[in-house]
């Protein structure tokens, strides 16, 4: 990292500490109308194992992620390649993956029927109860295979229609959702037509410093569902 932001600044005389106090110069806790917030290396666990971990960062203006940029190294794409780097500004979502020239507008999955609808969650069981994601499959009828993979990735597979449904339900009470964890993937995924809501129905909310306070789990999906999905958690909950 040191070595990229020597190459970068064309500087071979910055010291490891001046670069990293640079870096932690960036560490506020308190709501601002307009910050910036990083996830460097999204999903560790994935990270290390060798599957899906995410590099995010997403600008927040008056509590609402605007501008993404969500970069996914190990995330297979329908041509064979791997690696996609997905972008949000504004309404506009899109894609560049590895090896194209040119980034792609990208647009959640039309599917209307839940018997063929997937669902995306976490490979971690404590961050995603995975029994009752299987409750309200069966009680919803979703007949689709489910994907399971760290990191903001999920967001990116239901924005480009990978999946139709992406669930955080919470594993224990009293969590706390971190925004760094979801404010890239939240403007990805609204750019490409999605909803997003917490498992209650309510909007997320970042105006509460690093973790979203006023929210339990998150509920992100195509949107064709949503209703009937935050029905189905309080029914099973």
């Amino acid at each position: 990292m040191v070595g990229e932001v020597r190459h970068a600044l064309s500087d071979d005389t910055l010291s490891e500490d001046t670069i990293c106090q640079w870096i932690d110069h960036g560490s506020a806790s308190e709501y601002s109308d307009l910050f910036w917030t990083l996830d460097p290396i999204d999903g560790t666990k994935g990270f290390l194992r060798g599957q899906q971990y995410a590099i995010a960062l997403a600008l927040v203006k008056d509590g609402v992620p605007v501008c993404a940029i969500l970069a996914c190294p190990n995330l297979p794409n329908s041509d064979g390649s791997v690696g996609a780097i997905f972008t949000a500004n504004g309404n506009l979502g899109q894609c560049l993956q590895t090896g194209s020239s040119a980034a792609l507008p990208i647009s959640v999955s039309k599917e209307a029927s839940l018997a063929k609808s997937r669902f995306c969650e976490s490979v971690e069981s404590a961050h995603s109860d995975h029994s009752q994601s299987q409750a309200i499959a069966q009680k919803l009828g979703i007949g689709g295979q489910s994907v399971r993979m760290d990191s903001q990735a999920k967001y990116a597979a239901v924005a480009r229609g990978d999946a139709e449904f992406y669930l955080r339900l919470p594993t224990r009470k009293g969590y706390v959702e971190r925004i760094w964890d979801h404010a890239a993937g939240y403007a990805i995924l609204k750019a490409a037509g999605g909803t997003i809501t917490d498992v209650d129905g309510r909007a997320l909310d970042f105006r509460c410093g690093m973790g979203l306070e006023n929210n339990r789990g998150v509920v992100a999906t195509h949107g064709l569902a949503h209703a009937a999905l935050i029905d189905a958690i309080a029914e099973t909950s």
